[in-house]
């Protein structure tokens, strides 16, 4: 792979080509947007893998009277690009809307907004590739997937998996998919035709905040870990497994939580690595203890923002 082709000071200049949104439903509870960008005249043509992130560098300045410097975010497009040839990139692009706590005046996100405000044809600085370690394996087939994603954690599961599946891998491959509301939900009907038409490819979404699709109660993406054992545990349990997590901080401390209970003995140290001083409770594992006393090993990656 390769990685910063084009450097924070030496950005390219892409295109979009594309800008929709990506929820389930229009009206959801964030505003998310597919944003697909033409980097055809850049050094990333051809030069970013599934897995990985690029640069965005909004214009203007900072309060401080500096330039912006650039925002990342995971690519959301197999290694083929959009197109088929590596031309086009494309991420998942959530607003960010919020108050500031002291005057309680709107705080709109600098880089979230100008990406989903861009309008297709528009030009955007872009810099990158970045990342190494969160892409699939060089012998993919030698594998068996779970991967786990909340809100735009998805983006890079949805080239990891398409690259999967257009190479045409027989490994056993599940996407655990956690959402507030189902409107949310991203990708929902691309992943649910590819569900469709892989036997191999199983796609399981958890709604936290309202009944399951199938009236089930409200479940965080972990609890599926138990709901959905009789498809999970043949890969988790696996000599094959790899184990992939991506979203929001804090969603990784409850599948771990959830890993420590469930595994023990070989199945448990695939994944964790345990310091001689971590909790023996499991609920014990707070975010302080992960990374510190709980460690993933080479067999589960974990990037969460």
């Amino acid at each position: 792979m390769q990685m910063h082709l084009h450097p924070p000071n030496s950005p390219g200049i892409g295109r979009v080509g594309e800008s929709t949104i990506c929820t389930a439903k229009r009206k959801a509870a964030g505003f998310v947007r597919h944003v697909a960008i033409d980097v055809s005249e850049t050094a990333l043509a051809g030069g970013f893998i599934a897995g990985q992130s690029f640069g965005v560098v909004p214009p203007g300045e900072t309060p401080a009277g500096k330039p912006h410097k650039p925002r990342l975010y995971s690519i959301a497009s197999p290694t083929r690009g959009e197109d088929g040839k590596g031309n086009v990139l494309a991420t998942s692009c959530k607003r960010l809307i919020d108050e500031h706590w002291d005057n309680h005046t709107l705080f709109r996100g600098v880089a979230s907004n100008y990406l989903c405000d861009l309008q297709v044809g528009d030009e955007v600085r872009v810099t990158g590739p970045n990342g190494k370690r969160f892409v699939l394996p060089a012998r993919p087939e030698e594998h068996n997937y779970v991967f786990i994603a909340t809100g735009t954690g998805i983006a890079p599961f949805r080239g990891m998996i398409t690259d999967l599946l257009e190479a045409g891998v027989s490994s056993r491959i599940a996407l655990l998919m956690g959402s507030p509301y189902a409107s949310d939900l991203l990708y929902h009907d691309e992943m649910q035709g590819l569900a469709d038409t892989h036997s191999n490819f199983e796609y399981v979404t958890a709604i936290s905040r309202e009944t399951q699709a199938d009236g089930g109660p409200p479940m965080y993406v972990q609890e599926r870990l138990s709901t959905h054992e009789d498809l999970l545990r043949p890969i988790i349990d696996s000599d094959r497994g790899l184990i992939y997590v991506c979203g929001i901080a804090g969603m990784e401390v409850g599948i771990v939580q959830r890993l420590g209970t469930s595994l023990s003995g070989d199945a448990r140290d695939r994944y964790l690595t345990l310091a001689d001083d971590a909790p023996a409770d499991p609920a014990e594992w707070d975010r302080k203890a992960i990374n510190r006393k709980v460690k993933p090993t080479k067999r589960m990656f974990l990037e969460v923002y």
